[in-house]
């Protein structure tokens, strides 16, 4: 008989708030093999599904899918109704013992993954409760289309799930940040389903991964810059930290797979970041203090017009090489 759970729901949720269910599975078929992960959004009075997500993940872990379901249930959630009160349910000991805090994360990936799922909602918002597989048998059959789609080299399509969304939530979109006010292209024609996947949020970036060679410079340096623009740490390991946006993130990485190099901007790959960075005023005030904690103002003889005459902009170089773009607001 499965042990009872130590994880009971938190009696600190937000009074008044809505409170959402989320229920969460991922597996692997050979762990690590072909994995897939599976997560819904139930109405816990009603028992309505509100909607449902399933990924194949190519090759990976059964801890990775696990963390993976988890991760795209809150962000079903999120998109439902931010302020929500969210309750999830798993049936992977693991995963709810480290998200509730009580057992330490040593792996460097299960890290990543923890500090990218509590990034999601404030802390206090989220509670976790363990079930026996038996009571998760719509995720799992969530997971297992997904990896029966990984396993055969296709997609999973939510219209073909065996699970089908039954309630109605009026979508809050996520808000947007670090993107320019245009408007949005009309849809191509195409002989794909239009519910593909998370179609409302393709396209859009989810995070920026920046490996570096010295972890403590580069979170003096450009960690310090992506928190003068608003970013927040959302999680620290002893190889890593990430930086949480609105809606994407940021993460700076050391380790063993780093190469003994230092970053060249020049060579290809990815040259710079360019963010948003306010008034004019703003950008000059904060491309001040960057200066005075080593970076390098790049094209000074063109500053701040480097970028054209109607593009007020600092191109900076941080102390390891790495080159951001603090792009004012229009005149």
């Amino acid at each position: 008989m499965p042990a009872q759970s130590s994880a009971r729901p938190s009696t600190s949720q937000p009074t008044g708030a809505r409170l959402l269910q989320v229920e969460a599975d991922g597996g692997s078929r050979g762990n690590p093999g072909v994995a897939g992960y599976g997560a819904l959004v139930r109405d816990p009075a009603s028992g309505a599904l509100l909607d449902i997500d399933a990924q194949p993940l190519g090759k990976a872990s059964n801890n990775v899918a696990e963390y993976s379901g988890l991760i795209a249930g809150l962000r079903l959630a999120r998109a439902i109704d931010p302020e929500a009160a969210v309750h999830v349910k798993m049936d992977s000991k693991l995963v709810v013992e480290q998200m509730s805090g009580r057992w330490k994360i040593k792996h460097a990936d299960m890290q990543k993954l923890a500090a990218e799922a509590k990034s999601l909602l404030p802390a206090g918002q989220v509670t976790y409760e363990w079930i026996p597989r038996a009571r998760n048998k719509d995720a799992d059959l969530l997971s297992n289309e997904a990896m029966d789609a990984g396993a055969s080299g296709t997609e999973w399509v939510k219209s073909r799930s065996g699970l089908k969304v039954t309630g109605a939530p009026a979508l809050t979109a996520e808000p947007a940040v670090l993107e320019p006010a245009v408007p949005e292209p009309a849809p191509a024609a195409s002989s794909q389903p239009a519910d593909v996947g998370p179609s409302r949020r393709a396209g859009r970036l989810h995070h920026v991964e920046i490996w570096v060679a010295d972890l403590p410079a580069a979170r003096d340096g450009l960690g310090w810059l992506l928190q003068q623009l608003g970013y927040a740490v959302s999680g620290e390991w002893s190889e890593g930290t990430s930086y949480q946006g609105a809606g994407e993130y940021l993460v700076l990485e050391s380790g063993p797979d780093v190469a003994a190099a230092g970053h060249e901007r020049r060579r290809p790959g990815l040259n710079h970041l360019a963010f948003h960075a306010g008034t004019r005023a703003e950008v000059d005030a904060l491309t001040s203090a960057a200066r005075e904690r080593g970076f390098t103002l790049l094209f000074a003889d063109r500053h701040p017009f480097a970028g054209g005459r109607n593009h007020y902009a600092a191109y900076l170089e941080a102390p390891d090489g790495f080159e951001v773009e603090l792009v004012a607001d229009p005149a």
